[in-house]
């Protein structure tokens, strides 16, 4: 199973670059950042000097969104830094919950997404694409170009056939196994109705950890992270009502307490939008606990068919959990 670190760029760019480094030193293969250009600095600004201070990391966004940039730009951005750097990015893509809705725009359709990966997917690839009904290539690319991997997050029953109809790989934003179990067999019979091969669907698990034996802290610590899931799944059950036949009951039943969400404190530890979390989420959505207690969650995830796990670190202990990693939990996992 690859391992990721996945990062806020908040300032200064140098400690994101610094944990990458320090990532890659401890067996983590790739490096992914979160993408709310105005609540963080420019990732894709810092992704050069990521690449750069490591030798084989992986770098792209989880995730970005087909509504902040111009489709082209994305696309350049990418194949620029596979030009610098070697073929070492991946596209993580959503819809654009707190990028979009933090400057006062919805978040994009399903369909404008699907559209947009085939458009960057295709320049990045060194393709004539048809873009707004106009021809466009890269010419600098002069019939080279990469494979752009696109994973694309989601939680609700459209979201996940699409991604099983159109995406290289599914991003699974918590770890509860119940979920895992849902979510991944919706993505594997589209993949499947679509004609394509499941197991060439990616499953990507994204969450927080933090090794330690203090439970209550780690909670308080980790709370947050309710919160952001709450966001989708309250458009889920807005969309859906609480029909327990297309949305799990487990991320259902939880948000019913939620009154309202601060982007402000997106993704941060001690988010006062998240009081409605309750431990038993927290638990259930992260991973806590002693190394022996990762160790075992995460075999069972591999057990369950994930190819990734990407390691939240917004807490107040980022270095020893990478440590506890690198020194115990991946050797444990990966032999």
């Amino acid at each position: 199973m690859d391992f990721g670190v996945v990062l806020q760029t908040d300032p200064p760019a140098s400690r994101v670059v610094e944990l990458t480094r320090r990532a890659e030193e401890l067996g983590f293969s790739y490096g992914w950042t979160f993408d709310s250009h105005v609540l963080w600095q420019e990732p894709f600004v810092i992704y050069s000097q990521m690449l750069a201070e490591t030798e084989n990391m992986i770098v792209g966004p989880m995730v970005t969104n087909p509504g902040t940039r111009d489709w082209t730009v994305l696309a350049s951005l990418f194949a620029t830094l596979n030009d610098m750097y070697g073929e070492r990015t991946v596209c993580g893509m959503g819809r654009g919950d707190s990028a979009l809705r933090y400057i006062g725009k919805k978040p994009k359709t399903l369909a404008t997404m699907v559209e947009s990966m085939r458009v960057i997917k295709g320049l990045v690839a060194g393709q004539e694409v048809d873009y707004d009904g106009h021809q466009v290539q890269i010419p600098w690319l002069e019939g080279r170009g990469w494979d752009l991997p696109m994973w694309v997050a989601g939680y609700g029953p459209r979201a996940l056939h699409t991604i099983g109809t159109h995406a290289d790989g599914f991003i699974l934003q918590l770890a509860d196994t119940q979920v895992l179990e849902w979510t991944m067999a919706a993505v594997k019979a589209a993949a499947e109705e679509a004609g394509r091969n499941p197991d060439d669907v990616s499953i990507c698990v994204v969450a927080p950890a933090y090794v330690g034996d203090n439970i209550e802290h780690q909670r308080d610590q980790l709370r947050w992270f309710g919160g952001m899931v709450g966001n989708h799944v309250a458009d889920m059950v807005k969309r859906y009502g609480e029909n327990t036949e297309l949305v799990p009951q487990a991320l259902t039943d939880y948000i019913k307490a939620r009154e309202g969400y601060d982007y402000d404190h997106h993704g941060k530890a001690g988010n006062p939008s998240t009081d409605f979390v309750p431990d038993e989420i927290v638990d259930r959505f992260c991973i806590l606990g002693t190394v022996d207690q990762h160790i075992e969650q995460m075999k069972e995830l591999e057990r369950m068919g994930v190819d990734h796990y990407g390691v939240y670190l917004m807490h107040d202990d980022q270095e020893n959990t990478l440590e506890a990693y690198g020194s115990h939990i991946i050797p444990a996992v990966n032999g």
